[in-house]
């Protein structure tokens, strides 16, 4: 018995040195602002802490807004050299979110996304530019709905640190960014709906711990 309690009384003790050390990591976190002390490597997308948000204009009374919920990524990050690093992105179609249902099947249906033909939206960058210690201009290949256009993003850099619960590399990224949608045959609903398109994305990267 004493030696059953004693183990628990071990386990618990465990446990909360284990707590103590995690809080300590997460209150005494920082994160490095400067890209180029960033550490080199291949990245993927957190999906649990980041967003692709879309707005358009609806009859001129406000930006309507919505999101996809299903977005995959893949950064090859070169920090020392960051015209030098590649995005790679796919966003499922189908994952259109505006928190109406029946207006998701109609934006991922024939008239505009036509998911079921052209699952996959993309991107891939093809330059960057460095404008300022923590901004730049990341220009790519977007793909959707059978073609193919240039997309230019302001992309600010948000910071690299060890996620303090995991251990894992993280860097953070926003960007904004806009578009004509009928450059992509994307033009149903016009004049209700506006053409111009904004994006704003917030992106984690992690690259897990060997």
């Amino acid at each position: 018995m004493k030696r059953q309690f004693a183990h628990i009384a071990l386990v618990v003790a465990g446990a909360l040195l284990l707590g103590a050390c995690v809080a300590l990591r997460v209150a005494t976190h920082e994160v490095k602002d400067d890209p180029v002390a960033a550490k080199p490597g291949t990245y993927r997308l957190d999906p649990r802490h980041s967003s692709l948000i879309f707005d358009v204009d609806h009859f001129a009374y406000s930006r309507f807004v919505a999101r996809f919920d299903k977005v995959e990524a893949v950064l090859d990050a070169a920090p020392a050299t960051p015209e030098t690093s590649k995005l790679r992105v796919t966003v499922k179609a189908a994952s259109v979110d505006t928190n109406v249902a029946d207006l998701d099947k109609m934006i991922a249906g024939k008239d505009l996304l036509d998911a079921g033909r052209y699952p996959d939206i993309t991107f891939e960058t093809t330059a960057l530019k460095r404008t300022g210690k923590k901004a730049g201009e990341m220009t790519g290949s977007l793909t959707m709905h059978g073609k193919t256009r240039p997309v230019t993003l302001v992309v600010t850099f948000n910071g690299a640190a060890p996620d303090p619960l995991t251990g894992d590399d993280t860097l953070g990224f926003s960007a904004t960014g806009s578009f004509n949608r009928a450059d992509w045959g994307l033009n149903a609903w016009w004049p209700a709906v506006g053409n111009d398109v904004h994006v704003s994305i917030q992106a984690e990267f992690i690259k897990k711990a060997s």
